[in-house]
């Protein structure tokens, strides 16, 4: 793998975590951290909708609502951390526990992290995603969001798996991937 190579999927990603994060700002500014008061499962389940229909889409190859998939995969973004919001600070009973500035800096923080994460996981894996169909980037986020349900399930008991909040990282990064190829591949 070249260092060029490196060089452009961090620059990428952070492109689309950039826009990913405006989408994010806007919603705050119209709603606030209304997001506050939404349980772990609850979040779960609002990144099943978003994957669901982008499969839906996929397979059906036409949309009747006008919007396409790329939306959904931002969506998926935010909400995984938003998850990792959840995680971290608990549920709030109101939205008003938590500033526009706070959670903005929490944004950035978990983006920071994720990018880290990618980084070091696309050292070991040597770029393998940009082999993949955004087709399977789909199937993988379904996939953990199902893992996600089971552990919630468990009560969080898991014996040999690695925790929601490590199944939130990765759909948010297979949804960044996805923009990436969405973006700069066509």
């Amino acid at each position: 793998m070249s260092t060029g190579s490196v060089a452009n999927t961090e620059q990428q990603f952070r492109d689309v975590l950039k826009e990913c994060r405006e989408v994010f700002t806007k919603k705050l500014h119209d709603y606030g951290a209304a997001w506050r008061i939404l349980r772990i499962p609850s979040l779960t389940d609002q990144l099943y909708i978003k994957a669901n229909r982008i499969r839906s889409l996929e397979m059906k190859g036409q949309t009747l609502v006008g919007e396409g998939i790329r939306p959904e995969f931002i969506a998926i973004v935010n909400y995984s951390i938003i998850g990792l919001i959840q995680l971290q600070h608990g549920i709030a009973e109101t939205p008003d526990d938590m500033t526009v500035e706070q959670a903005t800096a929490e944004y950035d923080r978990l983006a920071e992290d994720a990018l880290q994460l990618m980084l070091r996981k696309n050292h070991d894996y040597d770029e393998a995603w940009r082999g993949m169909r955004v087709s399977s980037y789909t199937d993988i986020i379904l996939q953990k969001i199902f893992r996600t349900k089971q552990i919630e399930e468990l009560g969080g008991a898991t014996l040999i798996s690695e925790g929601i909040d490590a199944n939130y990282a990765d759909m948010m990064n297979y949804a960044v991937f996805a923009l990436i190829k969405l973006t700069f591949d066509e």
